[in-house]
């Protein structure tokens, strides 16, 4: 690993940065509550890719009294030290997000300086750890303000500004923030729940776990292994228990065939990611209908990896009817037969459903879903769907009922929760580069807005002459003019 190529590249990020930074004017005006304390103007919750990325564009955009805080160790944030449990990122090696098309501050650039060159050209997908260690050192090299082990509880109004509770979990303080915009960039848990069937969810828990659940893979070594679900993470959790020992470990597939097809390859294109949400309801609903209710498929790395296993074995067709523990053993009842398993790992993703959630209290009642606003015609009825929340231009929440909580539209959601109204982008490393500019537009146009009066004052105010007449004070002898320097000789 070649460390001075890296010292090089954040040198040159610094000279990017400056070539770039016009205009450098702080212009929002600060804010200050009761308490005489400043208001912030940002609070950002959740320092993995996407909070780095929303305050990468706050910090561009010169907004930069912002917080940002996770409740995760540093390089713990995000999934891909703890539930994600694939070798690589499923995305191809040139996504890029985060540095918002700086070239200097890509993973490819980080990547090369240190590896070089022909490294990367012989790369086939970006390793999670060395993606977790890259979005440390892009937090770095940016500067951006994350907080470790602080943990966000709740929000409400406070007159024109919002009250967060923070709570810091290591010595359990609890702090009140007084900001004026709150983004919450917490990935895919924050928005619901993760799904069990009914059928496993009244046995014991000492027979199954969620493969968003931090699982002791040590103990199935030996052990028959049971997945429910096809897509990518069930496999990547078959693959993990195999590489941990397992005696046997099957996969079963409710229906008859794997799904091999990528769908959201095909809506990988620039048109798509940045203007899905500029759709009308009626088209947006009837693609994330369609999308949403195929099994995502999952990279021929993620197959190859379970099947390489002599004790792997595959089941489709095979949903899971009916469970039952006899004794140390689950007696799985399908359509194919019955089958027997020491532990249950279940792989069927997630259910958004806000109120869940107990960050969401006193919040989510209020916010608008996409049933409250959108009856799509018959045969594209979903009840899954109609549970997300159907949100603004730049992810912000919308009122349920009119003037009941307009306080909502200060609150910005960044998690997979946004799917149904932007497409893939809260959640998604491929559509970053497209969705955290438009949420910080978003932000930036409001914080501009709001304070149109200040801004006009201050317009009418302004007096500052461009230069000094002679015999002003402080007036300058005139500087010879750049022509006659050049004619006299000494520019030759």
């Amino acid at each position: 690993m070649d460390n001075g190529g890296l010292r090089a590249l954040e040198l040159q990020i610094v000279r990017d940065l400056q070539r770039i930074a016009y205009p450098k004017s702080e212009w929002v005006p600060p804010r200050y509550g009761v308490d005489g304390e400043r208001v912030l103007d940002v609070l950002v919750v959740g320092g993995g890719q996407g909070g780095l990325a929303i305050g990468h564009g706050l910090l561009r955009n010169r907004v930069t009294n912002i917080r940002i805080v996770d409740r995760a160790e540093r390089g713990q944030e995000g999934p891909w030290l703890t539930y994600a449990r694939m070798a690589t990122l499923r995305s191809p090696k040139e996504v890029n997000g985060p540095d918002l098309d700086i070239p200097s501050l890509t993973f490819q650039a980080w990547f090369e300086a240190q590896h070089g060159a022909d490294a990367w050209q012989v790369l086939n997908k970006i390793a999670k750890e060395d993606w977790v260690a890259y979005l440390l050192w892009l937090r770095d090299v940016l500067k951006l303000p994350v907080e470790n082990r602080v943990e966000f509880q709740r929000v409400e109004p406070e007159g024109e500004h919002l009250r967060a509770t923070l709570v810091h979990l290591a010595d359990g303080r609890t702090e009140t923030v007084f900001t004026r915009k709150l983004v919450l960039a917490t990935g895919i848990e924050a928005s619901g729940r993760w799904w069990t069937p009914p059928v496993v969810e009244t046995l014991d828990r000492r027979f199954w776990a969620h493969t968003g659940d931090a699982i002791d893979f040590a103990v199935l070594a030996g052990r028959r292994v049971a997945v429910l679900g096809a897509g990518a993470s069930a496999f990547d959790n078959a693959a993990t228990a195999l590489e941990a020992g397992a005696a046997e470990v099957a996969v079963y597939c409710r229906r008859p065939d794997l799904q091999r097809v990528q769908p959201f390859k095909w809506l990988s294109f620039p048109g798509f990611l940045s203007h899905f949400a500029d759709l009308d309801d009626a088209w947006r609903w009837r693609f994330m209908n369609h999308l949403l209710s195929l099994r995502e498929a999952f990279p021929q790395e993620t197959w190859q990896r379970a099947a390489a296993h002599p004790n792997f074995r595959l089941e489709t067709g095979a949903g899971w009817q009916r469970c039952e523990a006899v004794g140390d053993t689950v007696r799985l009842h399908t359509s194919r037969g019955v089958f027997e398993a020491d532990f249950l790992i279940v792989g069927t993703g997630f259910d958004v459903d806000l109120p869940r959630r107990p960050e969401m209290a006193g919040l989510a009642a209020h916010v608008a879903l996409w049933g409250d606003r959108y009856a799509p015609p018959a045969g594209e009825e979903n009840e899954r769907l109609a549970r997300y929340p159907y949100l603004g231009s730049t992810y912000e929440f919308l009122e349920k009922s009119a003037d009941v909580a307009p306080w909502l539209r200060h609150i910005r959601l960044f998690t997979f929760a946004t799917t149904v109204s932007f497409g893939p982008s809260g959640a998604s490393v491929n559509a970053m580069k497209f969705a955290a500019p438009r949420l910080v537009s978003g932000i930036v146009r409001d914080l501009f807005h709001e304070d149109i009066e200040g801004h006009w004052r201050s317009l009418k105010a302004y007096d500052l002459p461009e230069f000094l007449l002679p015999g002003e004070a402080g007036a300058a002898a005139p500087a010879k003019p750049v022509i006659d320097r050049l004619s006299d000789g000494r520019f030759g």
